[in-house]
């Protein structure tokens, strides 16, 4: 019984010292494959929404390929910064600025993507919910070891 404790306390301790790191590199190679996709016409699903609420979310200033450019671009930059932890505060200043972006179609699209039972769209915005979270927790690790001109005290 004594060793299946130790064993336990073993892995509890891996899991409090690594376990946001491997969230942060997960999160990042979400971020990284959904920009890589759109770079590619027609490879992702999202396409169309992500032309289509930047378009709006601009009043149409930037709409089209031009869209779905800036948002490949911020999401593999996103998705970089995550994976190698450099440039980690800006990555999450472009990902939570993204966000708005991001969730922004079930405000401006609410009765697109729900007209009775959730579209595939909708359940595509939905899903970052989880990833926002996920952004949360390595923001608040990541500010919190290193924070902005602030000496932590501990008590």
């Amino acid at each position: 019984m004594n060793a299946l404790l130790v064993k336990g306390n073993r892995l509890s301790g891996w899991l409090g010292r690594q376990s946001i790191d491997i969230l942060r590199v997960s999160l990042g190679l979400v971020f990284l494959a959904f920009g890589l996709l759109k770079f590619f016409p027609g490879a992702s699903p999202a396409e169309a929404l992500v032309i289509r609420t930047i378009d709006t979310l601009t009043l149409g200033v930037i709409d089209g390929q031009a869209a779905l450019l800036l948002t490949a671009v911020m999401e593999c930059f996103i998705g970089i910064t995550l994976v190698t932890g450099r440039f980690l505060r800006t990555g999450l200043l472009v990902l939570g600025m993204s966000l708005v972006g991001i969730m922004s179609p079930l405000v401006l699209f609410f009765g697109d993507l729900f007209p009775g039972t959730p579209t595939l769209e909708a359940q595509y915005v939905f899903k970052d919910i989880v990833l926002a979270a996920a952004g949360l927790v390595i923001a608040a690790k990541a500010l919190n070891s290193s924070p902005l001109g602030v000496r932590r005290v501990n008590a």
